[in-house]
């Protein structure tokens, strides 16, 4: 089952030029974890997921903080991380987190729901959360790009086939 996300909400990425390696990213984190920490995130997962459901957006910040992998990965590979999330949240994120296990650091923007190339400009965070992003990449010296999308409640779907489905008397979804 699918968690929803709310309407109008943005996913706003900076992407860096470099790629993380998984095994790097793995390589600083902790052999073991306190049950303190633990606690903390499955109680903040579980914030994640009522806020999502509930269309809360003011309460994601609270859901998308860790103390499992974030703090040892910004330590060691991702000084801009912090200062990142930082400047996204107060440029008018909803929150902002490293997805995965990075480099790509993500935020998350609400609007009124729709195209975003319909709302007006008011209604959009997406311009100053980007901005706010990229800045600090700039201070840092790390070079990125930001890609601004939705989000996808379908998942996974075939977009071209050889040979096709289709043909002159049926047509599937995306002519396939």
């Amino acid at each position: 089952e699918r968690v929803p996300c709310p309407p109008g909400t943005q996913l706003v990425m900076f992407i860096p030029e470099f790629i993380g390696k998984t095994s790097a990213a793995r390589g600083v984190l902790s052999d073991t974890i306190s049950r303190a920490d633990a606690a903390f995130n499955i109680g903040r997962v579980a914030f994640l997921v009522h806020a999502l459901a509930m269309g809360n957006l003011d309460n994601l910040k609270w859901g998308v903080q860790d103390r499992m992998h974030q703090p040892q990965r910004a330590e060691a590979l991702y000084k801009h991380l912090y200062p990142m999330i930082k400047a996204a949240e107060e440029a008018g994120a909803c929150c902002a987190y490293l997805s995965g296990a990075g480099p790509t650091v993500m935020a998350l923007t609400s609007g009124a729901s729709g195209d975003i190339f319909t709302q007006r400009e008011k209604e959009r965070t997406d311009f100053s959360v980007a901005k706010a992003m990229m800045q600090v990449a700039q201070t840092f010296g790390v070079k990125g790009r930001i890609v601004v999308t939705l989000a996808s409640n379908e998942g996974a779907r075939v977009v071209k086939v050889d040979p096709p489905f289709s043909s002159e008397y049926i047509t599937f979804r995306d002519n396939v």
